[in-house]
């Protein structure tokens, strides 16, 4: 027993750990894409394909069903964003997920 409990302790610490390194590669890229300016960049990118796919049409009608099925009156900004982010997420094509991801890989290549 004991020694089951010893490895499965190692392996919790071990994908905490993984999560703390994660986090901090994380931080780490995010702050080299703000300070160059490429985080603003993609952004502009992003929002670009994303408005030449119909992707914020189809979320902003998708905004008035949910307004309209709950009630103006009835829901407040910080539920309706919590109830269109899920699905705004999912939608995302995966093109461009990939382009962005892409993008991300070639900019931190050669920085």
């Amino acid at each position: 027993r004991t020694l089951i409990k010893m490895a499965a302790n190692k392996e919790g610490n071990a994908a905490m750990d993984r999560s703390v390194l994660d986090a901090q590669v994380r931080a780490s890229v995010n702050q080299k894409l703000e300070e160059s300016g490429e985080k603003e960049r993609l952004k502009e990118l992003l929002r670009k394909k994303l408005i030449e796919r119909g992707w914020r049409d189809e979320l902003k009608e998708y905004c008035k069903e949910v307004i309209k099925s709950k009630g103006l009156e009835q829901i407040s900004v910080e539920d309706l964003v919590s109830e269109i982010t899920p699905r705004g997420r999912a939608t995302i094509p995966d093109d461009i997920k990939a382009e962005l991801l892409e993008r991300i890989r070639k900019f931190l290549s050669t920085n």
